[in-house]
């Protein structure tokens, strides 16, 4: 009998160490969002009235390991999703939509990638005149009960912008073409824009309807019909880039929620109670087996 039990003992002992020692390798790959790879956040516009689609490339710079991202046919008014990527510095290169990549490009430009950095990589002005510009996002939270918002003027038609409430309450003034103004704190909720070009007494009428502890960037683009706006979401929340996505190889590696990872270290504690409890039964039973033999 002591022989089986012993059989047995060793059957399940190794059988509660494989499960914990999974567990334990869970818990390890699965660790919380603090400890992935520091990242940053990227994304890529197209902000030129009169340019021409283009395809938009991005390298890590002189790092073969990062699979290099291609956007094709990026059109004017397009912005797109956050990227994650770890910090570094990255290339970012324009050429005409179509072009075989060995095209030499129309623009290039680097961007640094700070841990937790936002960025927006911009194609901007007059297609005689291109360039690419890096705007510096503060997805910073908004002070309590407020809301952020910016002014990014892509508009060639109207080179240069007011734009108030409208009740007249200014919110930026001589706002340029291919320009960005700062983010400012304003009250949430929904909002009628007026945007006047200087000179001209004819207003555009917007409207924003802007959530409490989120940043935005309101896009001022030339329409068929004149001036269009876009409200882009650039965080929720604050500190977040709205809508980031990982990059393909040499991305972010995935992130695991604090939950996820608490339900796997309960997970491990209660194996080890379950293995530490298995054996403790175990040497009672052998010591009542062996005391009722010297009975005998």
């Amino acid at each position: 009998m002591t022989g089986t039990l012993s059989k047995l003992a060793r059957v399940l002992s190794a059988t509660l160490l494989i499960a914990l020692t999974s567990a334990v390798a869970a818990l390890v790959g699965a660790a919380p969002a603090g400890a992935a790879a520091t990242v940053g956040y990227v994304r890529l516009a197209h902000l030129s009235p009169d340019t021409p689609e283009v395809d938009v490339y991005l390298a890590k710079f002189q790092d073969n390991s990062f699979t290099p991202q291609v956007f094709p046919g990026v059109g004017y008014g397009v912005i797109s999703e956050y990227l994650a990527l770890p910090v570094g510095t990255y290339t970012v290169s324009m050429r005409k939509a179509g072009d075989p990549e060995s095209t030499p490009p129309v623009l290039t430009t680097t961007v640094t990638v700070e841990a937790n950095g936002a960025y927006t990589v911009a194609g901007v002005g007059e297609f005689a005149k291109l360039g690419l510009t890096v705007l510096t996002d503060d997805l910073s939270r908004p002070a309590a009960g407020k809301a952020k918002v910016r002014i990014i003027q892509a508009s060639v038609a109207s080179k240069i912008l007011d734009v108030s409430l409208a009740n007249g309450t200014p919110i930026a003034k001589g706002v340029q073409f291919a320009s960005t103004t700062a983010y400012q704190l304003v009250s949430p909720g929904t909002w009628t824009l007026k945007l006047t070009p200087t000179g001209s007494a004819q207003a555009t009428t917007t409207f924003a309807n802007l959530g409490v502890g989120n940043v935005y960037s309101l896009l001022v683009l030339d329409g068929p019909d004149g001036l269009e706006t876009q409200l882009r979401v650039d965080a929720r929340g604050g500190n977040a880039p709205y809508g980031g996505v990982e990059t393909g190889d040499g991305g972010t590696s995935e992130e695991i929620s604090p939950a996820h990872y608490n339900t796997v270290l309960l997970a491990c504690a209660g194996l080890a109670i379950v293995l530490v409890a298995f054996a403790a039964t175990l040497r009672l039973r052998r010591f009542n087996q062996r005391k009722a033999e010297t009975r005998r």
